[in-house]
């Protein structure tokens, strides 16, 4: 009697917990509210971090701005999500890394600005985790409005190279583990697929999903550039490794035909699209040669296949280290609208 007794309570603290993770990231959005998120607390400004590295931190803001200017969007019609807590986190994250982020030392190691580890790790705290704290949070509530809309764009996130236990890549957090995991625990899904077009390969999520039967990865990118991760790699199902330089044809072909075939390979409820715009031609260290055009037509690839199928979609901007990347990321969502694919 007393073990039966343990076990519902038990039972009950996990549904507690689920309850609790429902109301602290995911809530309904108005009627008028467009599924574009994004908050200004996702923007990076702290000691010189932003001129230091290669990652655009004004990228999101940018989008934002340029998504207004073409009355794509409003203020009041994007929907700014909550910073995730430790809670949330930890629903994918042990304390043991949550500990190592207090370290700001291990926090520079992750940004691969070696500067962060001088300063107070309150400050550290404030000014670079929390802006990845409010992107997590973004794309975790993409996941919940992408199945009631059919679609959802978050400006940031795309953390592909933080696994559960470790970071780096300039990628504090598994946004999109976590994206997929607050989906599963709450029966919302069954499976999910993620397409992964970063020109760098995922490796957190891969890792994170090695396992995993009901996830399926779809992951094209540079084989010759950081971080050629030989275990993670055995988590992908469908890989394309590609070239350096590689051009627009070739690329679209690619993507065209193994999205077709791992659609044809698996059924799932809904995709986790990291869409990268590191891919662009002259980017430092994604090293391919694919034009504005290229991506425009890519994400439009994605997306047109996702909607002949009625499958939800996530899309998660993730990597881009150019000034015109925010540019091109816009243009792309502008063109989405445009041509029917989000309503």
């Amino acid at each position: 009697m007393g073990k039966l007794k343990i076990l519902k309570c038990n039972s009950m603290r996990e549904q507690d917990k689920d309850q609790r993770m429902e109301h602290s990231l995911y809530f309904d959005i108005s009627p008028d509210q467009i599924p574009i998120i994004y908050a200004s607390e996702y923007n990076i400004t702290f000691g010189g971090l932003e001129k230091v590295h290669p990652f655009d931190a004004a990228k999101w803001h940018n989008v934002h701005t340029f998504l207004k200017d073409a009355s794509i969007i409003t203020d009041t019609s994007t929907v700014s999500p909550k910073e995730a807590t430790d809670e949330d986190l930890m629903v994918v994250h042990p304390q043991s890394y949550l500990n190592k982020l207090k370290w700001s030392a291990y926090v520079a190691q992750v940004t691969e600005v070696p500067f962060v580890a001088l300063f107070p790790n309150f400050l550290v705290q404030r000014k670079v985790l929390r802006p990845f704290r409010y992107q997590t949070g973004g794309t975790i509530l993409a996941g919940k409005l992408a199945l009631e809309r059919n679609w959802a764009i978050n400006i940031g996130g795309g953390f592909h190279h933080c696994s559960r236990e470790q970071g780096g890549g300039f990628c504090a957090y598994a946004d999109i583990t976590l994206c997929i995991q607050f989906l599963l625990r709450r029966q919302m899904i069954q499976k999910a697929m993620i397409v992964d077009l970063d020109a760098h390969q995922g490796n957190g999520h891969e890792r994170d999903f090695l396992n995993e039967r009901n996830v399926y990865i779809l992951d094209i990118y540079n084989g010759g550039i950081y971080p050629g991760d030989v275990l993670a790699k055995d988590a992908i199902k469908r890989c394309v490794e590609l070239r350096h330089r590689t051009k627009d044809a070739e690329y679209l072909e690619k993507v065209d035909m193994h999205l077709e075939g791992a659609l044809n390979e698996f059924q799932p409820d809904i995709i986790v699209y990291n869409a990268g715009t590191d891919i662009l031609e002259g980017d430092p260290l994604g090293c391919l040669s694919i034009t504005p055009k290229g991506i425009i037509e890519r994400d439009e690839i994605v997306f047109r296949k996702a909607k002949d199928r009625n499958i939800p979609i996530v899309m998660l901007t993730s990597g881009g280290y150019q000034h015109v990347t925010a540019r091109v990321i816009a243009d792309s969502i502008i063109n989405l609208h445009h041509k029917g694919y989000l309503t």
